[in-house]
Formats: structure tokens, sequence, C-alpha cells
């Protein structure tokens, strides 16, 4: 039986599950992709105009029929985002390859009132990148030049499209590195990472993209290009315009090009593939790391058993040491192995002797390094194989790191497969997914919004790295005051008066703000229903003395 709810929607992004229906136009049909419902679909479609065929006539003559999508299979992919969670309904995909086709493509767009969804490797954990309802996707996948690298002060001048790994294979043969490394680099693109102020891996050593992004050229709403291409590490020349296109997600415009700082690439890296018996030990551990080794020290990442267990379990891959309730990985680079070698022996060596490591193993070959790290880069992806996925990308002060997963591990119970924790220690952002074999609204009731009002609490953010996209818009208040958000209400509104660039992410809109009003309703009704079942239904496990709450 179809949720009332769903009935009233037309033609429009209706996330579902495998055994739900989708409301096309006027007729129901099952749809057999496994994408989850959520409460989101409720959100009502924007004043823009539909797409004609005159449209699609004026996007041939400039980019040619080569450069346009409209094959429904080949539309799929660009509809759908990278946890098959969501599924939008874009009937066109744009392939721009130079900043003007861009422009023109956006002075058109704004004049007939289309709405533009941007996208690049739709790599994305938030919704972000992928269309609500029918607005045009610009694929920004064959903008992927390399226009210029000074190997001199190691400025990489690219077009927004260029694979993440491709750039830093192509830098790496300069004897330099990108200051952004992801677990997804083979496929997002560095505009994706710009526009998202993407963290990773490595932040603890390079900083953040705001402060590596020296410049770059970006296409407003109206057309207008703006070019802050500059390459001076130096620039203190009025209102640094490029900070408002780094995080901001495609809604203020859209990022053509970019000239970024890289580094010189360390000779010798070394990683250390560390087991803890508690998480006091984890903080510890990377206490002392931070201390002994400031200047060789690149990443530092902690994965829990439940982690570690789904990688094995789904992707066969070997735990290296023996099992622990807790894992960290360290990496160092430097110019001198020798050297490298020892300051790692001494800081494991008193890791040793203080108790907080009991095991661990080190690698310095190329193999050997890309098989410890692919247990921590690959914990996303075994966690798609587990049905249905909850994932919350939060940064909490290191004394709450992991006492939020504790907490959601005994308000959920055995209503969820899983409750894993991972992620970037070093800069306390903690990635908690949480699974189900499929889609339960009670279990997203439970964790949402109680996981965005415990961190915020506790003065963390709810969004660590991930962005707000979509997903969070309704959740944004728990992070940024009211004047905040009325103000970035007020720069959009400036920017993109007809709200055509990537709308419903980022902050929420007035008629965004409308609909959510049905939301809450609709989540406090599935709260109330789950607290009466937990007051209800209370088992015993018989092999402990754990009480389970269902």
């Amino acid at each position: 039986m179809m949720h009332k709810k769903y009935s009233t929607i037309a033609k429009h992004f209706i996330p579902i599950s495998r055994f739900l229906y989708i409301y096309k136009g006027a007729e129901i049909v099952p749809y057999t992709h496994k994408i989850h419902k959520s409460t989101f679909s409720t959100v009502t479609r924007g004043n823009y105009n539909s797409l004609k065929s005159k449209d699609v006539d004026f996007f041939s003559s400039l980019l040619g029929s080569s450069r346009i999508i409209q094959n429904v299979e080949e539309l799929e992919a660009y509809n759908i985002d990278w946890l098959r969670s969501h599924k939008g309904s874009s009937s066109i995909v744009l392939r721009p390859k130079t900043t003007e086709e861009v422009s023109e493509i956006l002075k058109y767009c704004n004049k007939q009132k289309l709405a533009i969804c941007p996208q690049g490797g739709n790599t994305g954990l938030v919704g972000g990148s992928i269309p609500i309802f029918d607005e045009i996707v610009v694929s920004m996948s064959l903008m992927n030049k390399i226009i210029h690298f000074d190997d001199t002060t190691g400025i990489l001048q690219c077009q927004s499209g260029c694979i993440l790994e491709t750039l830093e294979n192509f830098v790496n043969e300069k004897e330099f590195t990108v200051p952004v490394d992801l677990g997804a680099k083979g496929s997002c693109q560095i505009g994706g990472n710009i526009s998202t102020n993407a963290g990773g891996l490595r932040l603890i050593r390079y900083g953040s993209l705001h402060g590596n992004v020296l410049g770059l050229k970006a296409v407003l709403p109206n057309g207008d290009i703006l070019d802050c291409m500059n390459t001076m590490r130096k620039n203190n020349t009025g209102y640094d315009l490029k900070h408002l296109f780094i995080g901001s997600e495609g809604t203020l415009g859209i990022v053509t090009e970019a000239a970024i700082l890289c580094y010189p690439k360390s000779s010798d890296t070394a990683v250390a593939f560390l087991g803890c018996n508690s998480f006091q030990d984890v903080m510890n551990t990377a206490k002392i790391v931070r201390q002994k080794l400031p200047q060789l020290l690149s990443s530092l990442e902690m994965l829990d058993d439940q982690a570690a267990d789904t990688v094995r379990d789904n992707l066969k891959l070997s735990i290296p040491i023996a099992t622990h309730p807790f894992y960290v990985l360290v990496e160092i680079s430097g110019s001198d192995s020798s050297y490298n070698e020892q300051k790692l022996n001494e800081c494991l060596s008193f890791l040793m002797e203080h108790n907080y490591i009991n095991d661990g193993t080190i690698a310095t070959e190329p193999s050997r390094i890309k098989v410890l790290w692919s247990i921590r880069e690959r914990i996303t992806e075994a966690l798609l194989q587990e049905g249905c996925g909850y994932k919350y990308d939060i940064s909490l002060p290191l004394s709450d790191f992991y006492k939020i997963v504790e907490v959601m591990r005994e308000r959920l119970g055995r209503r969820v497969t899983r409750c894993v924790a991972y992620g970037h220690v070093g800069d306390g952002n903690v990635h908690f997914n949480a699974t189900t074999r499929t889609f339960d609204p009670e279990v997203l009731a439970l964790i949402e919004p109680f996981i965005y009002e415990w961190t915020s609490k506790r003065n963390g953010s709810i969004s660590a790295e991930h962005g707000i996209g979509y997903k969070k818009t309704k959740y944004l208040h728990f992070n940024k005051s009211n004047d905040a958000i009325n103000l970035m209400r007020s720069m959009k509104k400036l920017m993109d008066p007809n709200g055509i660039l990537n709308p419903y992410k980022g902050s929420p809109g007035r008629r965004y703000v409308a609909s959510l009003l049905l939301v809450f309703q609709e989540e406090l009704d599935i709260l109330r229903y789950s607290e009466k079942r937990m007051r209800r239904d209370t088992i015993a496990d018989t092999d402990s003395d754990i009480v389970w709450h269902l």
C-alpha cells in the first residue's frame, strides 16, 4: 500500500526502496533499483520552467548533439547518487568543454528560468550533485584539461573536470603531490572537491582547500565569468572572492578552472597499522604521534572493529594484525628513509611501552602501503553491500569523538545490522554509519535529528567535509545561527535572483522551509510510534546480561 504522501507528487525526485513504487506522471509503476525512500520527498518543485524542444535546439546548436545526453539509460548515471539512495528525473545532460560554453548555458537558462544541477564525478554523499526534480544537469567531465604546471612554485592550473587521481599522477611525475587525497580519487573531480571544500586523508598535513586554492574561474548564474585565477601566494587586494565558491556546493556559481598549490612529493613513505584496546588508547596514540612525528606525519586515521569486520566480510580483505577493538593508521613521509624509520620506531616503541598499542605492522613498499590503505579507504564500498546505509559525517572534540557511536549503538540496538565508525582522528572528523537490510523509517527517525542535536550541543559540526547538499539542509540551524542563515540566503538572492543554480541545496529557501513542516510532522509521528514500541517491546538477550530495547 503506497503511503498517502506519494500520491500528490508528480514527475520528480522520489527516493524509494525496491519494495516501494515510484509515482511517474499519472501512473504508478514498480521500480527495480535499490534506492531507498526518504522523508525529503515532500519538498515541492520550485517555480521553474520545464525543458522544451526549443531549449534542446539551443543547446544542440551550442554544443552539438554528441555532447548532449537524452538517452534514458545513459541519464540514469547522472540522476542517481553514488550511494544509490536517491534518484532525480533530469531528462538532459549538457557536457561543455570551455568556460565560455558554460557561460552561454547559464545565460540562456537564467533568461528562460530553467533550473541547473552542476555535476562533477557524482561521488558526493549528501545529495548535492544530483537533480532533485528535473533540473538540467551540467556535467563538467569534458572540462578535463591541465592548463599549466609550474615546477618551480608547484602551482597547478587546470579545468574543473579533471579527475583528482589524474592530477595526482601528473604532478607525481614532476615530484609534487596534490594537497587533497580522497578515497574516491579515481572518480571525483577537482571542481567538485573545491565546491564542497573536501577534506580527505591528508588535511592534517596540508590543510583545507581554502588555503590551497590560490585562484579560480567561475561562471555566475547570469552567465557572467568571474576571473579570479590568481597564482600568487600573497595577494591581499580587497575581498578574496574565490572563497565564495569554495564549499558553496555550486549554489553561487560553477567553478570551471582553478589554480592549486601543490607540494614537493616526499621520496619515502611508511604506513603503520596499529591495534588498540580502547578509544582512550586511540586518543593517547594520536597525541603521542602528533608530538613525536610533527614534521613527518601526513595522515592519522582510525577505524573500529565493526568497520574492520565490514571490509573483511564483504570485500574479503585481510586485517594484518590480531583482532582489536580499535585500529589506528599512521602515515609518515619525508626525504630520508633512515631518519623516517628511526623516528617511527622510536614513536612506536614509546606507544608499546605505555601499552597504548598492543600490536602493529609497518609497510614501506608501495604495494604493501596500498594494501594497508585499502582497509581504511574501502569501508564505504563495503558498507554498500550491507543493504540500506545511514551515513553521518560529523566533527567532534576528541573527548566526544567515539561517544556518539556508543550512544547510537545503545539507541538503535538490534534494529540495525551494523553500527561502525571510522575517520580522521587527526582532525576530529568521525564517519558514523549504521546499516539495515532494507530502509527503515523508524531507524532514520531515531538517528535524525538526534545525532545533529547531540553534535551541536558539543560544539561540533553536522557536516565535517561532505557539505550540506540536499540531505542536511533542514538541519543547518544546528550549526548556523538564524542571522548566519539569513545572510546566506541574502547572498544567494543577490548572486542568483532567479534561484536557478543547484536549487534545494545548501541553505534552506522559504519554499523549502514551508514544505519541511510536513516532513517534521511525519517524522514526529514515526518517532512517537517508535517510542511506543520501545516501551512495549523489551526483550532480554538470553546469552548475556544486556537488555535490548526493540
